[in-house]
């Protein structure tokens, strides 16, 4: 008999069946006078969940990698000067992107399981007296090592400096999963992807710029086509857009947002938490541990999981997949065949992490871990005994 595949990766993520069945329509007319009833509310919608009053979203046919290229280009001109940080691949591919674009790239290198480095950003920041570096580039949470860096902190190090570089953050698995905060931390540009906390399939890059960024648009001569934000603005400000958008899925996202406001985007935080911190316990029960050094790093959308040593990463994923029916994330670039990853991210709940932890376990043991079976289960079970008070109110 065939089963539908366990989904525990990062991103693609479950899709919730009222989402599957919104976009479960015939083809409709994009320029249609009715099609900005659609669209209107969902800029608007948007912009609760990136919590800002001024900033404007975006919402391109690609994916986070475009987003990227969208907030780039758009703001900057060619030679400009950026300050990233990379620890982890999807931090590490953003700061290739800034070279290849032809930026001047500032790259502080950390160690992956570590997030932002706040205080060399900072020393960094406050020696640019010259204020040559234009932007600075966060990831909030870096999905190859499950580690969540503190944005509020990068703009203090911006602060303290007075410096004027705009704030540019890849939110991509931490969007509609994670608190985030843009005008309270000041972040001039949001980048997301559909197929993570949004729960929608691959296929759009939403992203969200400030006034600020905006004003810098002015003055970008960066070569643009596909992505110019005055192309976007000119036909969205009535509900259109520049071409043919991918309309099954924003009838998604619209389902989306609905089941989001409905269970209250602080309860959105809140179970993500829950569930992350059942997946920690069972990890620590395992006796084995998490790529993040600390906690003040572990992220609440993605765990990422080091196996025992002599234990083939690869094998559990293969293990957990062909016998179990169960796929989790694989270990990217130098964590390749030493890690795997448990995606915690989206339409996820207390006892489908509970199921996927029983898979990683049995996996874990048929490829030679020495684990008791049933240990990070009942770590886990303890641990989503104690229900958190706001997760409780909504039950």
């Amino acid at each position: 008999m065939h089963h539908h595949p366990g989904l525990f990766i990062p991103g693609p993520t479950n899709v919730p069946d009222a989402v599957r069945r919104a976009m479960n329509i015939p083809q409709e007319d994009m320029r249609s006078p009715d099609f900005p009833k659609l669209t209107l509310p969902l800029f608007s919608d948007l912009k609760k969940v990136f919590k800002t009053q001024t900033g404007q979203p975006f919402i391109y046919p690609s994916s986070g990698t475009g987003g990227w290229e969208a907030v780039l280009t758009n703001t900057l001109n060619p030679g400009d000067k950026v300050l990233v940080s990379t620890f982890g691949q999807f931090s590490t591919l953003w700061a290739d992107m800034c070279r290849r674009l032809g930026f001047e790239t500032e790259i502080v290198e950390a160690e992956w399981g570590e997030g932002v480095p706040l205080e060399i950003f900072a020393d960094r920041l406050a020696k640019d007296k010259e204020h040559r570096i234009k932007a600075v580039l966060g990831t909030h949470n870096e999905t190859a090592t499950g580690v969540t860096s503190d944005v509020a902190g990068m703009r203090r190090a911006l602060d303290a400096s007075n410096h004027p570089a705009l704030l540019y953050i890849d939110g991509v698995s931490s969007i509609a999963s994670i608190d985030f905060r843009m005008d309270e931390w000041g972040v001039d540009g949001i980048v997301s992807g559909s197929q993570k906390g949004f729960m929608l399939p691959t296929g759009l890059a939403i992203i969200c710029m400030s006034e600020k960024a905006l004003e810098a648009h002015k003055s970008s001569t960066f070569p643009r086509c596909f992505f110019s934000f005055e192309d976007m603005m000119r036909a969205n400000k009535d509900g259109y857009f520049p071409y043919t958008p991918a309309t099954v899925l924003l009838r998604g996202l619209r389902a989306s947002l609905d089941l989001l406001f409905e269970e209250g985007l602080e309860n959105v935080f809140a179970r993500h938490r829950h569930v992350a911190s059942g997946v920690r316990a069972a990890v620590s029960a395992w006796g084995l541990h998490l790529v993040a050094k600390e906690a003040k790093w572990h992220s609440d959308t993605v765990s990422a999981v080091y196996t025992p040593p002599g234990v083939d990463a690869v094998a559990v994923l293969r293990r957990a997949f062909d016998r179990y029916g169960v796929s989790f994330g694989s270990g990217l670039a130098r964590l390749n065949g030493k890690v795997f990853r448990i995606g915690h991210i989206g339409a996820t709940n207390e006892v489908m992490l509970l199921g996927a932890l029983a898979a990683a376990e049995m996996a874990l043991v048929d490829c030679g871990a020495r684990i008791e079976l049933g240990s990070g289960v009942a770590a886990a079970q303890s641990s989503y005994g104690a229900r958190p008070a706001v997760l409780a109110k909504a039950a």
